[in-house]
């Protein structure tokens, strides 16, 4: 196996970890969320927090870092256009993931207090994961376009 395409498959690994923890994560908090059980939503919300920083944040680092050997393993210039889009959307995605991680944390704190004092979840719960429920959509769909540019490199 040659350098360039161990590095391959670790960038595309970081993109299936990415998806993956992001697709699990999404719907597991979804799920929670529809049992209005601020206990539940506070474990569920808890391991969301951990898997984010594990995974997520390992493969978030990762792929600039593979994506860049895999430039200069190719010779690629990084004037190609889809790749300039890639980046671009990269960077997109993670102006809505940042505060989405913080949103997570929050939520986490807001259903551990309520299920600590036998409390219905507070509003503001409701207004963090509508939030956080809006930023997953240009979130994901910026990583899915990232995904097809690098597979099809349309352009």
């Amino acid at each position: 196996m040659t350098l360039y395409f161990l590095v391959k498959f670790l960038h595309v690994l970081g993109a299936i970890v990415i998806l993956g923890t992001g697709t699990g994560i999404a719907f597991f908090m979804l799920m929670a969320h529809r049992t209005d059980d601020a206990e539940f939503i506070a474990r569920t919300a808890s391991v969301v927090v951990i898997a984010d920083a594990i995974f997520t944040l390992s493969a978030v680092l990762l792929q600039p870092v593979t994506g860049g050997l895999l430039m200069l393993l190719s010779a690629m210039p990084i004037t190609e256009r889809w790749l300039l889009a890639s980046l671009v959307l990269y960077v997109v995605a993670g102006l809505f993931w940042i505060p989405v991680v913080f949103m997570q944390i929050e939520m986490r704190d807001l259903a551990r207090k309520a299920a600590e004092q036998h409390r219905a979840l507070p509003q503001r719960y409701f207004v963090l994961f509508r939030r956080w429920f809006a930023f997953g959509f240009p979130g994901f769909g910026a990583t899915m376009l990232i995904l097809w540019l690098m597979v099809a490199k349309p352009f």
